[in-house]
């Protein structure tokens, strides 16, 4: 009898829309707006996955912002090491940069690895991390938080200094928020989180960004 495969097992997963109703899902990597310009492998639909623990946290945290007139904007979760492979292979094979101007303008692309970036083993592959920024709900917009997701470089440090005052302070709120319910910030991105107490720490996974992957 065939083992199951470990890394195809999503039973500990759910949608996050299920925990966060309010959540706004604008998936990157679904689409072609994104630092290599083509959708990524493993994204089959426009939904952001994570474990159940994860979830529960992400709750708590919209529930904390949503009072003072913020909504959660995820922009990934789980991401699939067949996904994490195609960022290496475009990475150290790839010549094509034309999206360099709008993600990776000031460095190299040879860089985006060394510096942090893009890691050849990433923490979403585990289920618990999150990358996110938070939606005004007055103006209907995106908060302003000095960059945008994916820009690699210096000013999308949380620690930067470049930024306004009231950009910082956006930047601490989203962490403050994050960090009060369990999450670990990422010191080269502000919108980089990874549950503290992950459930799988030390396992990738590797099922498809899809709506039947816990629901099948």
């Amino acid at each position: 009898m065939r083992k199951p495969n470990p890394e195809m097992d999503a039973s500990d997963f759910v949608l996050l829309a299920d925990y966060v109703p309010s959540v706004i899902q604008e998936i990157r990597y679904h689409t072609t707006y994104n630092f290599i310009g083509d959708r990524i492998d493993g994204y089959e639909d426009p939904v952001a996955l994570c474990t159940r623990e994860c979830a529960r946290a992400l709750k708590s945290v919209a529930s904390e912002l949503f009072v003072q007139g913020y909504r959660l904007k995820v922009f990934d979760a789980y991401r699939p090491s067949m996904a994490v492979k195609h960022f290496v292979l475009w990475g150290i094979e790839d010549a094509d940069q034309r999206m360099k101007p709008y993600f990776y303008p000031d460095i190299d692309k040879t860089e985006t690895f060394k510096l942090g970036y893009i890691a050849a083993r990433s923490s979403h592959s585990r289920g618990s991390t999150v990358d996110l920024a938070l939606l005004d709900m007055a103006t209907g917009r995106e908060v302003d938080m000095g960059s945008p997701f994916d820009l690699f470089g210096p000013i999308s440090h949380p620690s930067y200094t470049g930024v306004t005052d009231e950009q910082r302070e956006m930047r601490m709120l989203l962490q403050r928020t994050m960090v009060r319910n369990g999450f670990e910030p990422y010191d080269c991105e502000w919108w980089h989180f990874t549950l503290a107490d992950e459930p799988y720490p030390d396992r990738a996974f590797n099922f498809p960004v899809a709506v039947a992957s816990v629901r099948a």
